[in-house]
């Protein structure tokens, strides 16, 4: 197969979309540190480059966080080589697989919050180059999330947390009041 590898930009100015034609990984990997990448043979040489600071899969791209001070124009043909080499020898991007998330588990509410997580926000987010994974929901009607990929340390992830997803969920289900994200 053929590789073709292509950018897309983030809302987050620190973080670039590799897109790959091929399925990376079911679900999403997100190493957000040089250490956290041992588990990971792709992020492990990613993490070799000097400039990036941050790594995150989903389903057929590669989020890159680079460190400040570097710039894109310099880096984008080195990466997207790397990509397309690292996907053409079939690089894993997780030594083992993560239990596939299945069934929505908690009450009828915390069940209804996460189908439309899952239906409505991951798409929207993953297509920003992050992720969001469900977290809580508590007796006052706070449900809490947490932001992963290009999403972390977005200037506009809160934006999107208060005016997108907490507006969606309260028209959805009248029993949230907030939606919080939890810090990494």
């Amino acid at each position: 197969m053929n590789i073709n590898v292509y950018t897309e930009s983030t809302p987050n100015p620190a973080t670039m979309k590799f897109i790959v034609n091929k399925l990376l990984i079911n679900g999403s990997a997100d190493f957000a540190t040089k250490e956290s990448a041992e588990k990971s043979p792709f992020a492990k040489e990613l993490y070799k480059f000097s400039f990036v600071n941050g790594v995150f899969f989903a389903s057929n791209f590669v989020t890159v966080t680079k460190t400040e001070g570097s710039d894109w124009d310099d880096l984008l043909p080195i990466l997207k080589e790397f990509v397309k080499g690292a996907v053409e020898a079939e690089l894993a991007v997780q030594l083992e697989e993560q239990p596939e998330q299945g069934d929505f588990e908690g009450s009828d509410i915390e069940v209804k919050i996460q189908q439309i997580l899952h239906d409505y926000v991951r798409p929207a987010v993953e297509s920003d180059g992050g992720a969001i994974t469900y977290k809580s929901f508590d007796d006052a009607g706070v449900v809490t999330v947490e932001l992963r990929g290009s999403c972390s340390g977005c200037p506009s992830s809160t934006v999107t947390l208060k005016a997108g997803i907490e507006s969606l969920l309260k028209r959805m289900v009248p029993e949230v009041t907030e939606v919080v994200s939890e810090a990494l």
